[in-house]
């Protein structure tokens, strides 16, 4: 004999794609605070302050940090990498220089 059940679902459910949209619409702020003392001194103070929100509730809010920023700026992007890979390129040729010299001298 076969048995058959009925499956309950629950009658409103979030998806985590409406969680989502209602945190980044809303924002969530997470707050933290980390303390260390010795015989009342203090030793180490940490403040973590944690914002997740969409960009449009981000700039409502004042927070638009990015808008000045030369880092993500379509502009500034062109003439910050160039110059940045010669650095590294005048790098790379001293390391292989060095290492070229200390394999010659151990061999």
């Amino acid at each position: 004999m076969v048995q058959q059940r009925n499956m309950s679902h629950a009658v409103e459910s979030s998806t985590l794609a409406d969680v989502l949209e209602r945190v980044l619409d809303k924002g969530i702020v997470i707050a933290g605070d980390i303390r260390v003392k010795l015989v009342d001194i203090e030793l180490l103070s940490i403040q973590i302050r944690l914002v997740i929100c969409s960009v449009d509730k981000a700039k409502e809010m004042g927070m638009d940090w990015w808008v000045n920023n030369p880092i993500f700026r379509q502009e500034k992007q062109h003439e910050i990498a160039p110059a940045s890979l010669a650095s590294l390129e005048e790098r790379l040729a001293s390391l292989e220089a060095t290492l070229s010299k200390a394999a010659a001298q151990s061999s």
